[in-house]
């Protein structure tokens, strides 16, 4: 992974000597991925407070076992506790972040001011960063909340390159932003449908991300149906004609596809130089809720990117194979979100989405002999003799084979690594190491 960041001055500007690469850890599995794999600090959330409600947010016990991981790589963890509160919500709020310095989290992640004013009177040595939820856009909001305390503010991620540059000239302050996965078609997230369609807060943790779903459009009304009076409506064939003409009169036909408002994923592998010549200060990966792989190879390919232009800004090059393994953990097309233009239709899902060919994580590589070649690992997807995979690790290791013969510990032949965790052999191509992932086309 990459070394540890510190803040430092570079002429009058406040910033990391070096950009910090912070992961999405939805579980403490994940966050030993991420850290494994490169990421320089890991956002998580809680079992409160946080927008992720549905993930397999951390217990206080896990927070602890996951900052002690991560102290062992140089790496920082911090909690977001981004919710909008109700009154409700506010108390127990200082208990709870009180806890989160006791277990070693280094920031908070916040967006509500109660939470933010309660963090900096009753915790002041944990960080409070400003959470994406906030919309900030331009360097004066920037200020404000640099003049409130807050070494670090996430930016909305509809700012610009260039507004983030004029922000840096204007503000000495850390620059947190977006750099890949999902976007939100809402701004900056503040969302309702959520709420009005299934009950579920989108601004306390519980968006059910209905934008993603596929929707008819109907026609909204005819002038003979509109005006149908309460005596004429009780006709049948009146209220018949009217349920028709509001309710079942499609704009699309059967075949056509449905529509959504679902956006491209944002990727910024191909600018890494434009963010750090910007002033972008952290790199941000959504994705709490994705999968081990997705994350392994995400941060994966930006750790390799990031020091690869800190080696050697003049001659840096971008590699063809990082996109190419970018592509194998997308999740939908990909775009440079507001980085450089407003999207418009070419940046919004309308069509079936045109996946990459979709990848497993099929194993897990425990333990390898140099002498025999023979490497254990540990089945997270059923694979077996014959296939086709890949191995890949921190730092660039990668390489293709095909499966040959596989045992068990006891060294019976299998026809199949069929059993979840199983500890398997096989002989590899090339030396793999410890945590090096194995996976698979599906």
């Amino acid at each position: 992974m990459g070394t540890l960041t510190k803040r430092k001055y570079t002429g009058n500007r406040y910033r990391l000597d070096k950009p910090e690469l912070l992961a999405p850890a939805g579980n403490l599995e994940k966050l030993k991925f991420a850290i494994h794999y490169g990421a320089d600090a890991v956002y998580i959330g809680g079992q409160h407070y946080g927008l992720r409600s549905n993930a397999d947010n951390f217990s206080f016990e896990e927070m602890k076992e996951g900052v002690e991981f991560a102290k062992k790589y140089g790496a920082k963890v911090f909690v977001a506790t981004n919710i909008y509160a109700h009154n409700e919500d506010i108390e127990g709020i200082e208990a709870y972040l009180r806890k989160l310095h006791e277990v070693g989290i280094s920031a908070i992640i916040a967006a509500d001011p109660a939470i933010i004013q309660v963090a900096r009177k009753a915790v002041p040595e944990l960080e409070v960063h400003l959470s994406t939820q906030q919309s900030t856009l331009n360097w004066q909001a920037v200020k404000f909340w640099k003049e409130e305390g807050l070494p670090r503010v996430v930016l909305g991620r509809e700012t610009s390159m260039d507004e983030i540059a004029e922000i840096k000239e204007h503000v000495d302050i850390e620059i947190e932003a977006f750099i890949h996965g999902a976007m939100c078609s809402s701004f900056s997230g503040r969302c309702v449908l959520s709420n009005h369609f299934t009950d579920r807060d989108s601004n306390r943790g519980g968006c059910c991300q209905s934008c993603r779903w596929k929707y008819d459009l109907f026609e909204d009304a005819r002038p003979s149906a509109v005006w149908v009076s309460e005596e004429e409506a009780r006709d049948n064939r009146v209220l018949e004609q009217f349920n028709l003409g509001v309710n079942q009169l499609p704009l699309y036909d059967e075949q056509d596809n449905p529509f959504s408002m679902g956006s491209k994923d944002l990727c910024m592998i191909e600018h890494i130089p434009d963010l750090i010549d910007a002033g972008v200060d952290s790199f941000k990966v959504e994705g709490r809720m994705k999968s081990i792989h997705y994350v392994a190879t995400v941060i994966n390919v930006y750790r390799q990117a990031i020091d690869s232009y800190m080696a050697d800004p003049d001659n840096y090059v971008l590699k063809p194979e990082w996109i190419e393994e970018i592509n194998k953990a997308a999740n939908r097309p990909l775009n440079t979100g507001f980085f450089y233009d407003t999207p418009d239709h070419e940046d919004h899902i309308y069509e079936p989405e045109e996946k990459a060919v979709p990848y497993d994580f099929a194993g897990l590589v425990l333990d390898y002999d140099p002498e025999t070649r023979l490497a254990t690992i540990q089945q997270r997807n059923h694979f077996k003799p014959g296939q086709q995979v890949e191995f890949f690790g921190p730092g660039g290791t990668f390489f293709k084979q095909t499966v040959g013969k596989l045992w068990d510990e006891e060294g019976n032949e299998l026809d199949a690594a069929r059993h979840p965790l199983q500890p398997v052999k096989m002989i590899v191509d090339q030396p793999v190491s410890y945590f090096d992932m194995m996976r698979k086309r599906k």
